[in-house]
């Protein structure tokens, strides 16, 4: 035999979903028009994100275009209106083409004998927090480079000092212009200790390396452990 229904349950059930009826009913005709509103909002800039990343992938494939262009033109020595060019490209979006505009701008400077121009170039990376470090260290060691001969050798050791350790990619440059202004200091067995060090450094370049070992053995540093290294 069938058991009686509980009236008493289903009517609780039936009052309750009528009452969360109610409720969203009350909730749509209170707050409905700034649900609506801010979906409208949500979309909108949904959509702005979406052409912004949009524009900027375009804008930096201009700017990509623009600096294969200008390698092209300075290839074939049309190079009339390549720094004004490149000077526009120091302000892109990217940070890759403002850093290679910026090398290129300085590499261009050099080739017409405006050092002080190329100095500027490489400090403007040097200094720009926004670039990545790469960049940033290359560009110091071209400055250092070209601002040597004006530099006290207090400055060139302070300002070499994070590159010129064994282990990182600039040690060999920065190691060797660290040397050379222990040497114009006097200190020539720290010097020559350094150079020894820079001549068995595998990751150094090799006519680097060579020309280290030479000062080193001149210096009276010991190159044992260097000659060893590139005799493999």
């Amino acid at each position: 035999m069938a058991q009686p229904t509980d009236t008493t349950e289903t009517f609780v059930r039936e009052v309750d979903e009528n009452l969360r009826r109610d409720r969203m009913a009350d909730f749509a005709k209170k707050y409905g028009g700034w649900l609506i509103a801010a979906m409208i909002l949500f979309l909108v800039a949904c959509g702005g994100l979406i052409w912004f990343q949009q524009h900027r992938h375009h804008q930096s494939e201009a700017e990509v275009e623009q600096l294969a262009q200008i390698y092209k033109d300075i290839g074939v020595g049309n190079t009339a209106k390549v720094p004004q060019q490149l000077d526009a490209l120091t302000n892109a979006g990217s940070k890759a083409v403002r850093a290679s505009a910026l090398f290129t701008r300085a590499a261009l400077a050099i080739q017409q004998n405006n050092v002080k121009l190329a100095t500027s170039k490489f400090q403007a990376i040097a200094n720009d927090d926004s670039l990545p470090k790469p960049y940033r260290d290359a560009a110091l060691i071209r400055q250092t480079a070209l601002e040597f001969d004006q530099l006290d050798p207090k400055q060139v050791i302070a300002r070499m000092a994070p590159l010129a350790k064994p282990g990182n990619a600039w040690f060999g440059s920065a190691g060797e212009m660290t040397a050379l202004a222990m040497i114009k200091q006097g200190n020539t067995k720290q010097a020559g200790q350094l150079f020894a060090t820079i001549a068995k450094d595998a990751d150094a370049p090799q006519n680097l390396r060579e020309r280290a070992l030479q000062i080193a053995a001149s210096l009276g540093a010991d190159t044992s452990a260097a000659l060893a290294t590139q005799a493999q």
